[in-house]
């Protein structure tokens, strides 16, 4: 480890010590051997998607878990409510596409009682969700993040393999009139497809509270990653400063996955994913649990360990506190470089979750 990461990760280990001792609820399931405190859970909800975008799967598709082997509403919630009371105080619905699920309101409404959780969010495509917003907002949602790449309905077509342009669209608006503020669009940039968008997303901007958030293609498998797609953070953002005027960093969170910057005049905001270019893992405070019940601490790192396989067996709540606080124990000091990621073996993007 260099110097100048070793000096984030013991600084991070400082402000990590002064926060446990103002908040007794925190467990040691949740730190590091890096001192880093994971306070933030993705649960993927399942595999399953009606969409077939080319950076998430092969375009055979892939095989899916038998739904014997996916977690219950009522293990979701028993593992949550585990990670909640231990000191997670965020949680993210993934999938496939989380709003596939039938029991989606119910799953939504007894996650936001959670005695601790201070944000439940979710990432969708957006195919269904105008019409499922104003239920899954009372059920408790209060944060969105709607996934799209293109504002070309025929490119729409190509990447996901599907209709749906209008949809995503008008999911989007609902999200605004529903008073979601921000709403978060979630685009990939590959150069040759969409690079040539960046500012047209930017002034989606403008007249809204959306935050758009361009994230650098990153290698799964089966999804042809290629060095050569690849739109690093730098270049995106000197096109936008080039086109736009007053372009100004945001003061972000020690644990903010983004970069992110306000642009004169706009309501919205623009932030960058930078996995590829400029990692941030120091400040890494995310888990994530796979819809088969496989606890996974990093999203580029193969390890996994199942939940799923003890909770069927009957074991304790202490029991899985200690699976789960050596799981984390084991996280690197960060992931791979991108071309080593490429190389190792991971899961297709739609069977982690997004």
């Amino acid at each position: 480890m260099d110097g100048s990461l070793a000096e984030k990760y013991a600084s991070s280990h400082e402000r990590l010590s002064d926060d446990i001792r103002k908040e007794n609820r925190v467990s040691d399931m949740l730190i590091d051997s890096f001192g880093r405190l994971h306070t933030y859970l993705r649960i993927s909800l399942t595999e399953r998607c009606n969409l077939r975008c080319q950076y998430c799967m092969p375009a055979e598709g892939v095989e899916l878990t038998p739904n014997s082997h996916l977690l219950s509403q009522n293990e979701i919630l028993r593992l949550a409510n585990l990670f909640v009371s231990s000191g997670v105080d965020k949680i993210r619905l993934t999938g496939g596409e989380p709003t596939v699920r039938k029991d989606i309101a119910d799953i939504c409404s007894r996650l936001s009682n959670l005695k601790g959780l201070k944000t439940l969010a979710m990432t969708t495509n957006g195919i269904t969700l105008a019409r499922k917003l104003p239920k899954l907002k009372e059920c408790g949602l209060n944060l969105v993040n709607i996934s799209l790449d293109t504002l070309v309905p025929a490119k729409f077509e190509f990447m996901t393999r599907r209709k749906g342009y209008e949809r995503v669209m008008e999911s989007i608006n609902a999200a605004v009139d529903l008073g979601y503020n921000p709403v978060k669009v979630n685009c990939v940039v590959m150069r040759g497809f969409n690079d040539d968008e960046i500012c047209d997303f930017v002034e989606l901007t403008r007249e809204k509270p959306i935050n758009v958030r361009f994230i650098e293609f990153m290698p799964f498998d089966g999804n042809v990653w290629n060095v050569k797609k690849l739109v690093p953070y730098s270049e995106m953002l000197d096109r936008v400063v080039k086109q736009f005027t007053g372009v100004q960093r945001i003061q972000d969170h020690p644990t903010e996955t983004a970069k992110n910057f306000r642009v004169e005049g706009h309501q919205g905001s623009v932030s960058f994913i930078t996995s590829m270019t400029e990692h941030f893992c120091a400040g890494c405070n995310r888990l994530r649990l796979l819809a088969d019940g496989n606890f996974k601490v990093c999203l580029f790192g193969p390890s996994e360990v199942s939940l799923r396989d003890p909770l069927r067996l009957g074991v304790e709540d202490n029991e899985l506190k200690e699976i789960i606080g050596a799981a984390v124990k084991r996280k690197k000091a960060s992931h791979a470089g991108m071309f080593d990621i490429a190389k190792t073996s991971n899961r297709p993007m739609i069977r982690i979750g997004g």
